[in-house]
């Protein structure tokens, strides 16, 4: 039986990609070992592992992260002036979700949804 699922991000530089998760984005950590990061906020849990070669131009890495309050998150990253992706504004899809998107610091994208 699958009970859940934790997405594995690289990251080039592990403690930007600590400030950026823990001080724009409000995550805790759950875990730091040297080459591998962990991370959680409410039921999100995200790991990282280290790529310091990664070209973030050539970074496809994508997370789907559903959220009951997409107001309110919205407005708090506004608010502490976290970049929302250029084709990423809070808007309506056809598909019954209301989402927004951020691009980490390595270009990981971060898809934030809530069901209309």
């Amino acid at each position: 039986m699958l009970t859940n699922i934790i997405p594995k991000l690289p990251m080039r530089d592990k403690n930007v990609t600590k400030d950026f998760y823990l001080n724009k984005l409000g995550f805790t950590e759950l875990g730091d070992y040297g080459d591998y990061l962990m991370i959680k906020k409410d039921d999100i849990e995200i790991h990282f592992f280290e790529f310091k070669n990664l070209e973030p131009k050539e970074n496809y890495g994508q997370v789907y992260i559903r959220t009951n309050e997409i107001a309110n998150l919205y407005q708090s990253l506004l608010d502490n002036t976290t970049d929302i992706h250029p084709n990423g504004k809070l808007q309506t899809k056809p598909w019954g979700q209301i989402e927004f998107s951020i691009l980490d610091p390595d270009s990981n994208l971060l898809t934030f949804g809530q069901s209309i």
